[in-house]
């Protein structure tokens, strides 16, 4: 109790705790537009609920994270080498999610550029391997970036209180976001493919930290955040465009 007492009372405690909820919040975006993407996959009734089992598990893998602070310390440490390269647990979770990712984006722009006619005899068999499907890949995506934000907490922040509040408040912030950006998503088609380019550029910058190469996020999140403003201007401009056309009409 005293520590939590002279943690509160301490500025910098202060400072360490907002700083790392920004940090986790940034960090949860990448996982936020999986979800998205893939719960926009499933028929509307189940969308919600997959997001938010999708989100909660997060949280137990990122709180379960925590508590095994050590084991996650030692992750980093090398376990393999290959052709002089060394290789930590955490650098084989990465490669493995960024490849994930990779496959994932493309498949779903094939689909995209090219839909499969569905089936009505199989509606309902499609539905239920759907979701299934659907949770099984947020979790596995779920436990890459929940070890990424973990260790990155962890490399911020030496005490425990603190990863738990911004883990927690993080999470929180990502299930209030999670219906309206589905929805946004699901509401402009053009932002789907900006979002599946999104998850390759991020599939790309995780098999690189997997090898070794640090690629800093600052650079990641500008080149988002760029394209995004851009799509926005996209968006603004066809509704003016369709504006006028109906005035005229």
């Amino acid at each position: 109790m005293d520590y939590l007492l002279q943690l509160a009372a301490s500025p910098t405690a202060w400072v360490a705790l907002a700083t790392l909820i920004v940090m986790e919040i940034v960090l949860g975006i990448d996982n936020l537009i999986f979800i998205s993407i893939l719960t926009n996959k499933l028929p509307l009734h189940n969308r919600q609920r997959a997001r938010r089992i999708g989100i909660g598990m997060a949280l137990i893998l990122r709180l379960g994270l925590l508590s095994t602070i050590a084991f996650i310390v030692q992750l980093t440490n090398p376990v393999i080498e290959i052709l002089g390269h060394a290789f930590s647990w955490k650098d084989m979770i990465l490669i493995a999610g960024g490849l994930f990712l990779l496959w994932k984006a493309t498949t779903e722009i094939h689909h995209s550029m090219d839909p499969a006619p569905e089936d009505p005899k199989s509606a309902t068999s499609t539905v239920t391997l759907g979701f299934a499907a659907a949770i099984g890949q947020i979790l596995m995506l779920d436990m890459v970036f929940s070890i990424d934000s973990i260790i990155t907490a962890v490399g911020m922040t030496e005490h425990l209180p603190i990863m738990v509040i911004a883990v927690v408040v993080s999470v929180l912030v990502m299930l209030l976001a999670a219906d309206p950006l589905a929805k946004f998503i699901n509401d402009n088609p053009t932002v789907v493919m900006l979002a599946l380019g999104f998850l390759i550029m991020i599939g790309m910058t995780l098999i690189a930290e997997g090898f070794g190469a640090h690629v800093p996020k600052g650079y990641v999140y500008a080149a988002m955040a760029f394209s995004a403003a851009i799509e926005v201007l996209n968006m603004m401009s066809r509704r003016s465009r369709q504006k006028r056309v109906a005035t005229e009409v």
